[in-house]
């Protein structure tokens, strides 16, 4: 039997029809026209890709594998890091100025993906979220505490899905360690370690003393963005800035969001107490003479420590960089690999040990033998296609909108992603800190505060024993930006 069209139904297929036809041909008919409640005729999100090469082409290939996502716009301040993008996506109208993109074609955005340097993830995702648009932001989060604390709250205030970049919290591995911990397999854990072979980018140098010309295709005024007013000198694009304060977050930046996930996942760290530090820098031997605070270390260890939760013992969180490893567990065999060799986290607990690879891959039990013979109940659901599933599970929740099933259960909404940034760059700085403790120059070994611990009030963003480290909390931005808070 054939049902008769009601007239509501019917006007609305000609009000969709109408529509698409006035917006000039475009292919996808914006969510917002049809109101909440409703799905595009095409099923898909519009999304927006600010930052359209390297890790930002990859993520939008990722949103367009899903199936359920169309790319509307690209943007990016360098034409050269968007070619691939901008020939996989022909019909994506292109931006250089994201602010420009936003307020031209704001109306008809579903979602933004935001790739760029660390020092504009805020406020290029602030500027999506006050328009209510869904926001995905590579790791970090962001640039710095104060940051990641306004991008978590706005989530809320404007309603829209959010996920970090960090895939492996999506991943099966880290949902097996979950389920470890919660069977009480390895009982009460006291101590982490976390670790990495990064950085492979400069760090601990000086910047060159002579700028270099700009590549006609660079604005670089635009990439500079929040950052100090400084010439542009070759080598720092695309991935060298990194090393540098300005614009990136060195090591920790780089890794920890994938390496310290699991940590959080298992054990619901919340803020830290306390933070310390030791750091390398480039000739041991000329400390005094070599070592440049505008730039990360060469290598750190810095020490976070978290309060127990429900009479569980307080935790002790290691985090180690340029190459620096723990200890090897006396559990795992001489010719066995920790972690997956020059990255791994590692879990003490008061009946035993488990560890876990970059992005939490290749979950195991110590002594490994372990893996395969405990069986647990499976208490966490999950992804689909874990990893890759990451980048569908937003597409899949920013369709079904704030509030719904899909969002609450994203691996890394910023209700977890902002936590666990926040203690990632608190990590960098007990870093920066050190620079102060230590000016150059300073021959005197018994130089006051040396082994100083930053005591933070984490609700108020504070460190409460060393006024001075509070200057890297929130950065001055360059006159023209602003957070919008």
């Amino acid at each position: 039997m054939v049902m008769k069209k009601s007239k509501s139904t019917e006007s609305r297929r000609l009000f969709i029809r109408n529509t698409a036809m006035a917006a000039g041909g475009f292919f996808i008919v914006p969510r917002h026209v049809l109101g909440r409640g409703f799905v595009a005729p095409s099923d898909k999100l519009v999304v927006a890709g600010i930052g359209a090469g390297g890790k930002g082409g990859d993520d939008i290939s990722h949103f367009y594998k899903s199936g359920k996502a169309e790319i509307g716009f690209l943007c990016d301040v360098d034409d050269r890091q968007s070619v691939d993008s901008r020939k996989a996506f022909p019909k994506a109208k292109y931006y250089k100025d994201f602010r420009e993109m936003l307020s031209k074609e704001g109306k008809s955005i579903d979602a933004v993906s935001v790739s760029t340097p660390d020092h504009t993830h805020a406020v290029a995702a602030m500027a999506a979220m006050q328009l209510n648009k869904h926001v995905y932001v590579q790791k970090p989060l962001t640039h710095d505490i104060y940051e990641a604390r306004m991008l978590t709250q706005a989530a809320h205030r404007y309603k829209v899905v959010t996920q970090m970049g960090n895939q492996g919290s999506s991943g099966d591995g880290v949902r097996m360690l979950q389920d470890w911990y919660r069977a009480g397999t390895i009982g009460d854990v006291h101590t982490i370690y976390c670790y990495t072979d990064r950085p492979i980018w400069p760090q601990g140098v000086g910047r060159p003393g002579n700028s270099s010309p700009i590549p006609p295709e660079l604005d670089f005024d635009l990439w500079l963005g929040t950052a100090p007013k400084r010439d542009y000198f070759e080598g720092m694009l695309p991935f060298n800035w990194r090393g540098w304060w300005d614009y990136g977050t060195g090591a920790l930046g780089d890794m920890a969001c994938h390496i310290m996930a699991p940590a959080f996942a298992v054990l619901d760290l919340g803020y830290p107490q306390s933070a310390e530090c030791s750091v390398a820098t480039k000739y041991i031997e000329n400390w005094n003479k070599d070592y440049y605070p505008e730039s990360g270390p060469i290598a750190s260890h810095i020490t976070l420590n978290f309060k127990g939760k429900k009479g569980k013992p307080d935790v002790e969180l290691h985090w180690m960089d340029g190459g620096i490893q723990p200890t090897r567990p006396v559990e795992l065999g001489a010719n066995e690999i920790m972690g997956d060799g020059g990255n791994g986290v590692i879990f003490m607990g008061t009946k035993g040990k488990m560890m876990a690879g970059t992005y939490g891959v290749n979950p195991q039990l110590l002594p490994t033998s372990k893996t395969n013979q405990v069986k647990v109940p499976q208490t966490i659901a999950r992804v689909k296609d874990g990893e890759d599933g990451h980048y569908a599970a937003w597409v899949e929740a920013s369709i079904a909108g704030y509030g719904s099933d899909k969002a609450k259960n994203l691996s890394s909404h910023f209700d977890i992603a902002g936590p666990l940034t926040e203690s990632v760059l608190m990590g960098n700085l007990a870093i920066r800190s050190y620079d102060i403790r230590h000016p150059k120059g300073t021959d005197d070994f018994t130089y006051p505060g040396r082994n100083i611990k930053l005591l933070w009030d984490g609700p108020n963003m504070k460190i409460t024993n060393f006024e001075e480290a509070n200057q890297f909390v929130r950065r001055q931005y360059r006159d023209g930006w602003s957070l919008g808070v």
